[in-house]
């Protein structure tokens, strides 16, 4: 399958072009009855000649190209509407009925903030211009409105707010927040992506509109990705400022698979500069040798690195609740377990030849020792709570004399 990108090194463009590339390239096999030929790459510095070619040759046309920031208002029904005009020029010339995609936008239903927007007048014109084409060839025509998008490589201070939240917060730039209750709906590229690779396959989701709400129907008008977030700007900004002191409190802010938080913490990384891109950790050194905490989770406690010196015993305390998962890496050591009020010793030999994870038992006094006489002991420790100073619950008492 030949597929023809227009705005090909825009935002959108970018992020398809390359996840197409993976599947060509056996990259990404998650997509096996997909097989990618050609990737017809074209934007406004290509050769205006090839879009005649590619229109000949394409078995899909993705039309991304668009205006959103011209210098003058006239030019957005230029470059949305007159472009969309010669693309579908060119496929009625090669008698190429292939399906064809239309990034259209969410203020083309010119409601609300929406209602005199020029750039949604030329965005509803370029949808009205490929539905007549669908009728008028016999073409597949997906039509996709699409709310705000955010994601790696979207371009900051021009068309994203988020993008520009990202970007400035991770620079330590100042931001600009006209009223925080401000809702958005969010549709994050990777999910964008699939929907596009779904598109291919045939199996696109439909919908219609009720206001700007998108309304899930088998047989809608439209095309729409399935998943997409509502966040306000003030929930956006807090989420960011926490990112941006992870370095600091080591605190991981809850991130659930497929959430909106999970989706803009990948997305602000992509926008650090690499001064921030590796980042310093408190380092606990004596004579026995070292503890760095590395991670701490609100809900889901810490993680650690110890590192024992030869011979070195450490530990020797036990907890009423709080418990442990010791993980030796490096090296060979030795580790001891004795209940409170008992004689009983549980022993365990732990090597970094052969990973393995140790309970430390609550109620049960516990060391590690380094059986070596020339190598460091490291071992990676989680616990199950984050450490409170006020409440260490922490008690020394050695496991044997």
């Amino acid at each position: 399958m030949n597929i023809l990108i227009t705005g090909a090194k825009g935002f959108v463009g970018k992020n398809l072009v390359c996840n197409l590339r993976n599947i060509a390239e056996g990259k990404n096999r998650t997509r096996p009855g997909l097989s990618i030929g050609e990737v017809y790459e074209y934007d406004l510095d290509t050769d205006p000649a090839l879009l005649d070619t590619y229109c000949a040759k394409a078995d899909f046309v993705f039309n991304l190209a668009g205006v959103n920031r011209p210098k003058e208002q006239s030019e957005f029904m230029q470059g949305n509407f007159g472009f969309a005009s010669m693309l579908l020029d060119a496929l009625k010339k090669h008698g190429n009925a292939c399906p064809v995609m239309l990034s259209s936008s969410i203020q083309a239903t010119l409601i609300g903030r929406y209602g005199q927007s020029d750039y949604g007048k030329s965005k509803l014109a370029g949808e009205e211009l490929f539905f007549s084409y669908g009728r008028e060839t016999g073409a597949r025509v997906l039509v996709y409105r699409f709310p705000n998008l955010f994601g790696k490589w979207c371009r900051p201070n021009y068309n994203s707010v988020v993008a520009t939240f990202c970007n400035n917060i991770a620079n330590d730039l100042p931001i600009q927040v006209n009223d925080p209750a401000t809702e958005l709906e969010l549709v994050y590229i990777d999910d964008l992506v699939e929907e596009m690779l779904d598109a291919l396959e045939g199996k696109e989701h439909h919908c219609t509109f009720s206001g700007l709400d998108t309304v899930a129907q088998t047989d809608g008008r439209y095309c729409c990705v399935p998943t997409s977030h509502k966040a306000t700007l003030g929930e956006i900004v807090d989420l960011l400022e926490a990112f941006k002191a992870q370095p600091q409190t080591l605190l991981m802010p809850e991130i659930p698979a497929g959430s909106f938080a999970k989706k803009l913490y990948s997305t602000y990384l992509s926008y650090l500069p690499k001064e921030k891109v590796c980042f310093p950790l408190k380092m606990n050194v004596d004579e026995r040798g070292s503890f760095t905490e590395l991670l701490k989770t609100a809900n889901c406690g810490q993680v650690s690195v110890n590192i024992s010196r030869p011979g070195i015993t450490k530990g020797q305390h036990w907890h009423n609740s709080k418990w442990e998962f010791f993980m030796v890496v490096s090296g060979r050591g030795l580790i001891q377990e004795r209940k409170i009020g008992t004689d009983e010793v549980i022993e365990f030999e732990v090597s970094g030849e052969k990973i393995e994870a140790v309970h430390m038992l609550p109620g049960y006094t516990h060391n590690i020792i380094n059986l070596s006489d020339t190598e460091n002991l490291v071992t990676v420790m989680w616990a199950n709570e984050l450490f409170d100073p006020r409440h260490p619950d922490t008690f020394f008492e050695k496991v044997s004399e």
